[in-house]
């Protein structure tokens, strides 16, 4: 048998150097100097022609250039747990530097299950529903990639995280927008309802929210479930900002909903829960069909998340008090953050849950007032030394409603800075 397996072999080799598939017409001449042929990269097709670089980097940038106060982009600007940080180096240091299992190591999918069974009360068996992911990004992306299909449709309620769109265009699919209500950012269930058609794949639902800081009510999630009952459709449950609602209020996961849990992908982010962002460690956690079909796409994309860091969080989240303490720790920053805005002439949204706070500029008192959101932004970073978002740059068509975005997730001293920079307007 070998030796048949090695001759047949030979006869490949050798078949395959005497066709002409190896002397193709495109190969230079042999007679011709490769001197004369001049670098040329071939002409290609953008599979993303509407996309260019993120407003995220562009104002970051800016912020850096013009030595702003960067509250657009939203990452802390403090350190995580000096605890979790020695975590991540004893497990180097203990030899956990290689591959680790492609869906997570067992005991950092364990701890995810039993904290959303305490949490929401649904049961995720970690070996066949819960993976590890590179950023919620990354679960955003696979969970498209792997449930809707070319021709499918995808409902995106804006104004949105700039990921999604682009995710369901590279999967082929159709994004039909449905605006949130402008001015409180509810959701419109008859608007929603009316985008449903027999091509409806799946609906982004994204809360606490990015950008509006708005949360879903129970009611609200029950509404949803039960429009989606006698669908089809699945529900990809952005869920980011899980620990950061305020005001006594709790963060109504999907996974609490059994039939909206039967049909959703949910993803949430340790970067966010750890300010630790720059890790790029989240997860997603899913009925095992859809799951399945999820680790089928990650295994080939990123294969699996970093070792050290995996093996760290997992320790870490033997003690709940981290991320049950979260709520208090970020209501107090934005209830400073509000008082010293509270003095300007911003005028302040809501701000129920995530790390952001919207204003409406339209009030100030110098001509800026009348700037579209993109060139206030530009304005407020060069001239003021505050870097903000606009609020258009998360609808597809650059809804302007004279409304930015700023991100509280800093050092008092950095809020109090950006207050007093303000305090001008």
């Amino acid at each position: 048998m070998v030796a048949d397996r090695t001759a047949c072999n030979t006869v490949c080799r050798i078949t395959c150097r005497t066709t002409d598939i190896d002397q193709p017409p495109y190969l230079p001449h042999p007679t011709m100097s490769t001197a004369t042929i001049s670098p040329r990269t071939p002409a290609i097709t953008s599979r993303l022609p509407a996309v260019g670089t993120t407003i995220f980097t562009v104002m970051s940038a800016l912020a850096t250039d013009c030595g702003a106060v960067n509250l657009g982009q939203g990452f802390p600007d403090f350190a995580g747990d000096p605890k979790l940080l020695d975590a991540v180096d004893a497990a180097m240091r203990a030899g956990h530097n290689q591959y680790p299992p492609m869906a997570g190591i067992a005991p950092l999918r364990e701890a995810i299950a039993k904290k959303m069974q305490a949490l929401y009360g649904h049961g995720y068996d970690a070996g066949s529903e819960v993976t590890v992911t590179a950023g919620a990004t990354q679960a955003i992306i696979t969970a498209v990639l792997a449930l809707v299909h070319p021709g499918d449709e995808v409902i995106v309620l804006e104004p949105c995280y700039d990921s999604y769109v682009p995710s369901i265009t590279l999967a082929g699919a159709t994004p039909v927008f449905v605006p949130l209500t402008p001015g409180t950012f509810r959701p419109d269930f008859a608007l929603i309802k009316a985008a449903i058609t027999p091509r409806t794949r799946a609906i982004i639902v994204n809360s606490p929210h990015n950008p509006s800081a708005t949360v879903w009510t129970e009611a609200e999630m029950r509404q949803l479930e039960a429009l989606l009952a006698p669908t089809e459709i699945l529900l990809i449950s952005d869920e980011v900002y899980e620990h950061m609602v305020y005001d006594g209020a709790l963060h109504q996961s999907a996974a609490r909903f059994p039939a909206l849990a039967a049909r959703s992908v949910v993803i949430s982010s340790f970067g966010k829960t750890y300010h630790v962002t720059g890790w790029k460690v989240a997860f997603a956690a899913a009925p095992a069909p859809l799951m399945a079909e999820f680790r089928k796409v990650h295994q080939f994309n990123v294969f699996t998340v970093n070792t050290p860091m995996q093996h760290a969080l997992a320790a870490y989240m033997a003690d709940p008090e981290p991320y049950l303490q979260l709520p208090a720790f970020y209501q107090r920053k934005r209830d400073l953050f509000r008082a010293g805005l509270a003095k300007t002439r911003l005028k302040l949204l809501p701000s129920s849950g995530s790390y952001f706070q919207c204003v409406d500029y339209s009030g100030i008192a110098n001509e800026a007032r009348s700037l579209p959101e993109a060139e206030f932004c530009q304005w407020l970073t060069r001239e003021v030394g505050v870097a903000a978002i606009p609020l258009s740059a998360f609808y597809h068509d650059g809804y302007d409603q004279h409304i930015a975005r700023l991100c509280f997730a800093k050092k008092d001293e950095t809020l109090l800075t950006a207050l007093d920079r303000l305090a001008k307007l």
